[in-house]
């Protein structure tokens, strides 16, 4: 058996972008470079996940170990992606995107979600904006999406996440808003209103469209705090949350061989 790990994100047209994700892969250790490779759903030329694929392949690889590395479960790309790749019979959403060539057996893993190293990462991004946790909220922003099933995955990932974050930093309250549905505006000037200064995160791998324009745009009028530059990359803890799903999904392969 060679096990190889493939890990995958959403890309961007933005090179610094994919600088930060290659960043985190760089700081990896339980294997070799060469057993690794950072691929993307899109937007990335000759990154694809189909190039990633074949390059471990090509190394020998008998094992993928894809990690999808993205923020929710609730996300339909990790739906389409884990379709593609073989991890399930068919999608729960209708999707473009074909099965992709694989001869390696695919071990397929889990997003970010309500991980507690993920809490910790938001908290260390926050604490800096933060002037007096007694009266404070921390409203974490996330992507969301209006389609059945992967909504309540959404909610249920970050209401955990919420409490994760309350409880390690020791904030008033924690709470979290999607942008779809649009529930952004509404809750930030709830807990305006209740009299808490109001510390806005968005939940987002890297600054890009929805961090510099949208989120901003959904909050104009409200009186809170932006920490809009300050999304999860670069975090030292990213690549020990990588390195933790490897080893989980080693310890998976183990039990069940």
């Amino acid at each position: 058996m060679k096990q190889g790990v493939l890990i995958i994100s959403h890309g961007s047209k933005d090179a610094g972008w994919t600088e930060l994700v290659d960043e985190a892969v760089g700081q990896l250790t339980f294997m070799q470079p060469a057993l690794v490779e950072a691929s993307f759903l899109e937007n990335v030329e000759g990154r694809g996940i189909q190039d990633g694929i074949d390059r471990l392949e090509a190394a020998g690889v008998t094992d993928i170990l894809a990690i999808p590395l993205f923020v929710s479960a609730g996300s339909t790309h990790v739906d389409e992606i884990g379709y593609a790749l073989g991890a399930k019979p068919s999608p729960e959403k209708e999707t473009d995107l074909a099965p992709f060539r694989i001869s390696a057996r695919l071990h397929f893993g889990s997003p970010l979600h309500d991980d507690p190293l993920l809490a910790d990462m938001v908290w260390d991004k926050v604490k800096s904006f933060s002037e007096d946790l007694t009266r404070e909220v921390i409203l974490l922003i996330g992507h969301g999406s209006r389609h059945d099933g992967f909504l309540q995955r959404w909610e249920q990932g970050l209401g955990t996440l919420a409490e994760r974050v309350q409880k390690i930093s020791g904030a008033a309250k924690a709470d979290y808003a999607l942008l779809n549905p649009d529930q952004v505006k509404e809750r930030a000037s709830y807990w305006r209103e209740q009299g808490y200064r109001v510390i806005a995160v968005p939940l987002f791998l890297s600054a890009g469209y929805f961090t510099n324009v949208v989120i901003p745009k959904r909050l104009d009028g409200v009186e809170v705090i932006y920490s809009g530059e300050q999304t999860l990359l670069p975090h030292p803890l990213l690549h020990t949350w990588i390195e933790r799903q490897v080893a989980a999904m080693q310890q998976d392969m183990i039990s069940h061989s």
